[in-house]
């Protein structure tokens, strides 16, 4: 990691009406770590995602990336970038092959620019290529997985679709919102080697979510938001044992369960 931001997040402040959802939120994110984000429901975890890659507008504050800002500009502006996300509720395209989702992006400007997750926008078959990052990803390349219609895969595949999707565009930095949600257990265990390898592979990731055993296991920092504030910043187990996350999120015997599993 170096002493430099890849992310910058000043003073956000985002309102619905008379309601506040962020409260002058700042972090930084460092390139090649993992931050995690916690929070109970309605603490504004999803809206600072959607500050950041542009799907709403900050009502106040800076979002920098590698020190230009990107505050106001449009999703696939800042994707063009290299910010790219999941979605908790998936938003592939259903109709069509698995594979093909990722053909889609492979010929976007920025993997024609980039060459995509290993050189795929500018060499060999989109259509092969897109098999090699599901295989990748975790999809068998010798079953009808990739073939299949999108509509019919089961959440595992879906979520692992989803970040293949991001590196077909050869990403610097990948937002996961509830990656680990409704996942089996054997699905979760197969999923945490899978996001340590990402991180291995150069990739920066912000890793929103409510499983907490495996969000430990991966994440470098833990940022914890209530009420669209943030409460507290550190690893998991200095963020744990504040007392105001306790008190504002878990109670302490949920705490006490985690930090012995993690």
């Amino acid at each position: 990691m170096t002493d430099t931001p890849l992310l910058q997040v000043n003073n956000v402040t985002k309102t619905f009406g008379g309601i506040i959802a962020l409260n002058n939120v700042s972090f930084d994110v460092y390139k090649g770590e993992i931050l995690g984000i916690i929070g109970p429901n309605g603490s504004g975890k999803t809206t600072v995602v959607n500050c950041i890659t542009g799907f709403v507008k900050a009502s106040a504050g800076q979002v920098l990336f590698r020190g230009k800002t990107i505050t106001g500009k449009p999703p696939h502006k800042i994707a063009d970038m290299g910010v790219l996300r999941t979605f908790q509720i998936m938003r592939p395209y259903f109709s069509l092959p698995a594979y093909k989702n990722l053909v889609i992006p492979l010929c976007s400007p920025r993997a024609r620019r980039t060459g995509g997750w290993r050189g795929g926008g500018k060499l060999g078959d989109r259509n092969t290529v897109s098999i090699d990052i599901l295989e990748e990803i975790g999809f068998e390349r010798d079953s009808y997985v990739p073939y299949k219609t999108t509509n019919t895969l089961p959440t595992g595949y879906l979520k692992r679709l989803e970040l293949a999707r991001c590196l077909a565009l050869k990403p610097e930095l990948i937002i996961c919102d509830e990656v680990f949600s409704g996942l089996s257990m054997s699905e979760i265990a197969s999923m945490v080697p899978l996001i340590e390898r990402l991180q291995m592979d150069g990739i920066t990731l912000i890793m929103i979510e409510h499983r907490l055993r495996e969000l430990f296991q991966v994440a470098n920092r833990v940022m914890v938001l209530n009420f669209g504030e943030k409460l507290v910043e550190g690893s998991a187990r200095e963020v744990m044992a504040d007392p105001r996350v306790r008190e504002a999120y878990f109670g302490s015997e949920v705490v006490e369960e985690v930090m012995n599993h993690a």
